[in-house]
């Protein structure tokens, strides 16, 4: 088929590779401009850019679709499909009009579960135990369009990260195979119940929140690892944490407080320590959350590598009854 691709951050990248590998006519790659990034802000080009550049495929990184001209150079391409895939523009009518089949989007949930921006981070803090891919017919409604084919992944303690490889692989796979076979994937027109928003991350967000019980701070660390990264304050420093465990003990009382049980419950140790959500309540950073409590596994201070808690501590005690921001 004759193909143009819009996609623009790594998770369009396998299926820009897979359509190419598959023997398609790639006639051009529409991606976001390139943004300035890193210490010395300097123009990036995104990867679905680099990718397409490395296949010798024509890039084009427009602003915007909706002038006049930009839509009649699109329509100029003479295109059977449009597959896209995390692009991050708004396709006006006349764009998703253009290509003779239409345009399929790459979605990463299974709809009409998490329309929007950031399904699967959404997914994750909501303690989804499966999500996936949904190949779709896209129109003018946010995510609305027909399905045609589907695929489930389990979610199983992964990070945003991890999950987001895994199904934009499997996306890849299934859009090769829709388009190897259009009759044989009819669309099917989503449900109407069902249907829920996954709304764009706020950085805010990020904050853990331990008035929350400890699974769904644990949600909170996976769904935002790698970025923008859960964290926590201390001492006016942020700490990011990306890899946390749920502390099977001690656990927290109804009163706030923490019986110390396990390795902690030797009397002669002290009294019992304050189990304030937020507060640690060990020299290993065990954070006391609303319900049982959290182990920060993997933690990066500002400016430095990401380390274990081990590491951490050995260069900067916390004792227990600190309480973090």
């Amino acid at each position: 088929m004759r193909i143009v691709f819009m996609g623009t951050p790594e998770f369009a990248v396998p299926t820009l590779n897979a359509l190419a590998d598959a023997g398609h006519e790639i006639v051009a790659a529409y991606s976001q401009p390139p943004r300035p990034a890193g210490r010395g802000k300097k123009l990036q080009a995104s990867p679905v850019q680099l990718a397409a550049e490395a296949r010798g495929i024509p890039v084009r990184h427009p602003e915007s679709l909706k002038g006049k001209d930009e839509k009649a150079a699109f329509a100029a391409l003479d295109a059977d499909v449009a597959v896209v895939a995390a692009y991050g523009l708004i396709l006006p009518r006349a764009v998703l009009a253009a290509p003779k089949l239409g345009c399929l989007n790459v979605h990463g949930s299974l709809l009409p579960r998490w329309r929007g921006a950031a399904p699967v981070q959404r997914a994750i803090v909501a303690g989804d135990a499966a999500t996936g891919v949904t190949i779709m017919q896209m129109e003018r409604g946010l995510d609305t369009g027909p399905m045609l084919l589907k695929g489930e992944v389990a979610v199983d303690g992964k990070t945003a990260g991890e999950l987001t490889d895994e199904i934009a692989t499997l996306g890849a796979r299934l859009m090769v195979q829709v388009l190897g076979d259009m009759a044989r994937y009819p669309a099917v027109v989503q449900p109407e119940e069902g249907v829920t928003y996954a709304h764009k991350i706020d950085k805010a967000e990020a904050r853990l929140d331990f008035a929350q019980a400890a699974v769904e701070v644990e949600r909170q660390v996976r769904a935002f690892a790698p970025s923008p990264g859960a964290f926590f304050e201390l001492a006016g420093e942020r700490y990011r944490v990306l890899a946390a465990e749920v502390a099977e003990n001690p656990i927290p009382r109804a009163g706030g407080d923490l019986e110390p049980t396990g390795p902690n419950a030797d009397p002669a140790r002290g009294p019992r320590l304050r189990g304030d959500a937020g507060t640690t309540i060990d020299s290993a950073l065990t954070i006391a959350c609303g319900t049982a409590a959290i182990r920060p596994m993997i933690v990066q201070r500002a400016g430095r590598p990401a380390m274990s808690t081990a590491d951490l501590l050995r260069g900067r005690a916390i004792p227990a009854g600190t309480r973090l921001g």
